[in-house]
């Protein structure tokens, strides 16, 4: 039956809700020179009920737990930043966003949620050691 303009409206979504079954980016970074990162992709979060903590935990258990994060195991990150939200504009930096300069992108508060950091579907993250950012934020040569 094909469907016509009255009843093609009156069916119900099939896009997530953005705020309550979103997909989240985050770009486990074990190198800033070397721009050495790997991704990690969760799926189905809550964004109004997971807090930046449960993200730390729910990441590290993801390293210790898939095949290709074996170079990672070691990797200890402590903070996350947000890199850029689905259809927004990105940074030139391809690793992490360093166009903020008061850091207002970095996730500061353990149990905060992710929705109050402004997350929503498809938001992408960045997972890093704190000391080895600020070291690259001081002198951003990259390697390679």
């Amino acid at each position: 039956m094909a469907e016509t303009p009255a009843n093609l409206y009156d069916r119900p979504s099939r896009a997530p809700n953005t705020v309550t079954d979103a997909t989240l980016t985050i770009r486990v970074i074990k190198n800033f020179p070397y721009r050495t990162s790997k991704n990690a992709i969760l799926h189905h979060l809550d964004l109004t009920t997971v807090t930046a903590g449960e993200l730390k935990e729910k990441v590290k258990n993801h390293i210790q737990t898939q095949p290709g994060f074996k170079a990672y195991k070691t990797l200890q990150p402590d903070a996350l930043k947000l890199y850029t939200k689905a259809h927004g504009t990105k940074t030139n930096n391809l690793i992490i966003n360093m166009e903020d300069t008061d850091e207002r992108f970095l996730f500061r508060d353990d149990n905060a949620t992710l929705a109050s950091y402004g997350c929503e579907h498809e938001t992408e993250i960045s997972f890093f050691i704190m000391k080895d950012y600020e070291e690259f934020k001081a002198n951003p040569v990259e390697k390679w």
